[in-house]
């Protein structure tokens, strides 16, 4: 296969490649499947760059932007974070360490229950993720530009429609900004 203009990428070769030596089998979940993986690797890469340039990587991005969209105080625990965020449960206490030496998170016992830690965003971590967050945005739209605002958004309804029928589903409670305000 080709697109409009007669161009080929790499997963129609591997589809042409396994059409000739197993005719017999249907291979055509490899054109999304495919594609999928390689965008995801092909954007890490993009989006590692731009994270580079504010000394983070993706987890650490994560973690502060999932502490500046949650509401004022900007605070969480570390069981919101994980759930709220990107980052694995092993990754969590790893980042926090890492991310509470550079001064961008504080941890503190709550004062109710002294089994739970809240973590919030310094001062120079908003700072840092208020200047990261604008050139991030930028970054996306540059790399989505062979897109209109009418095809990004049907592939943002395709892609969802594919996450929801694979589980991934926001938490019916609203998230941890709701969870916060009833507890």
């Amino acid at each position: 296969m080709t697109d409009a203009e007669g161009r080929s990428d790499h997963v129609d070769l591997v589809l042409a490649q396994w059409s000739r030596q197993r005719p017999d089998l249907d291979a055509s979940p490899m054109a999304v499947i495919g594609r999928l993986k390689r965008l995801a690797r092909l954007l890490d890469g993009e989006l590692r760059t731009v994270f580079a340039e504010f000394g983070l990587d993706a987890a650490s991005f994560d973690m502060l932007a999932t502490l500046r969209r949650s509401d004022p105080p900007h605070r969480l625990t570390p069981a919101q974070l994980m759930q709220a965020s990107m980052v694995t449960s092993g990754a969590i206490s790893q980042r926090l360490d890492r991310l509470e030496s550079s001064g961008l998170v504080s941890r503190t016992r709550s004062a109710a229950d002294a089994r739970v830690v809240h973590v919030a965003l310094t001062e120079q971590g908003q700072e840092l993720i208020d200047r990261a967050l604008p050139a991030h945005v930028a970054n996306e739209n540059r790399l989505l530009a062979a897109f209109d605002a009418a095809e990004r958004a049907a592939l943002a309804d395709t892609l969802r429609a594919l996450l929801l029928s694979l589980g991934d589903q926001a938490p019916a409670d609203g998230g941890p900004a709701a969870e916060r305000q009833r507890g």
